[in-house]
């Protein structure tokens, strides 16, 4: 009865379709479901047609517009359409060389045009050219493609190696630039800093001595006035005196002192003074002469 049972009737599962024939010749697409066939009219299931979609994976080698040697790995997913199922079933004996040839002649014939970059850039533009092409195509034959993906771009390992050397040299070349900007602010900076802090220097020498002056000035009227008989010269001389013993005491009393002396006395003082005013005078003699 198993036999007989088998004989007469089938079951197409859910998500398939059955091809039903009569005589050899086909008759009708059977549906998901328990069928009763009748064999002393030549019925019989001839086979079942799956209408899952199903994941191709193609590997091409070719070649880019600039010699460069690829592998890209596609990822076609196909289906069988229902209406046409015995265009499937009759058509194509083997649907997956069919769709895997047709990927070969058109990945072949767009990547040759593009350079490598532009393939990274642009893969999707493959892709949509295989799935224009292979739906054309296949669905002549009642199958539907759904979707093409570029899965992966590989190169040569050797164009892969340099592409990194040439990226990791751009990358360094960009950090040399911002590593020289930023060393060119910090001397101008600094550049900046130093020329401010001469310029204050300058502006507290210039009123220390500014107050010195004052003071000396303000010493010789009061010294001349409350001692009679001296001259502003011999004040002037007095004081520089003081201020060559108040020196020679501060470095005497500095430990750490680095100073080195040269043959000199006291008397040396009053010969500098004459120097400085015999300067001063003959500078103000120049100037007169050159008005």
């Amino acid at each position: 009865m198993g036999n007989v049972f088998c004989f007469f009737c089938g079951c197409v599962e859910q998500a398939s379709v059955g091809v039903v024939e009569r005589w050899g010749r086909f008759d009708k697409l059977a549906q998901p479901g328990l069928h009763f066939f009748n064999p002393l009219a030549g019925e019989c299931l001839a086979g079942i047609l799956t209408t899952r979609i199903s994941s191709l994976d193609v590997r091409i080698e070719t070649k880019t517009k600039d010699n460069v040697f690829v592998q890209l790995l596609c990822s076609i997913q196909y289906r069988v359409i229902k209406e046409n199922a015995d265009d499937a079933f009759y058509e194509l004996q083997n649907p997956k060389e069919q769709i895997q040839a047709y990927v070969f002649d058109v990945v072949r014939a767009h990547v040759p045009r593009m350079t490598l970059d532009e393939l990274f850039e642009q893969k999707s533009d493959v892709a949509q050219a295989v799935l224009e092409e292979l739906e054309k195509v296949m669905g002549t034959y009642g199958y539907n493609i759904e979707h093409i993906l570029v899965v992966d771009i590989i190169p040569d390992d050797s164009v892969r190696k340099a592409m990194n050397e040439i990226n990791a040299a751009q990358r360094l070349q960009l950090a040399s630039v911002y590593k020289g900007e930023a060393e060119k602010i910090f001397l101008v900076k600094k550049a900046e800093a130093d020329a401010e802090a001469k310029y204050l220097g300058g502006v507290g020498v210039a009123r220390q001595r500014q107050a010195i002056t004052d003071g000396l000035r303000e010493n010789i009227l009061n010294f001349s006035h409350k001692v009679e008989g001296t001259s502003a010269k011999e004040v002037m001389d007095l004081i520089m005196i003081t201020q060559y013993f108040d020196t020679i005491k501060d470095l005497g009393n500095s430990s750490k002192n680095t100073t080195v002396f040269i043959p000199h006395g006291p008397g040396h003082v009053r010969d500098i003074g004459e120097q400085i005013r015999n300067g001063m005078m003959e500078g103000a003699s120049a100037n007169i002469n050159v008005e």
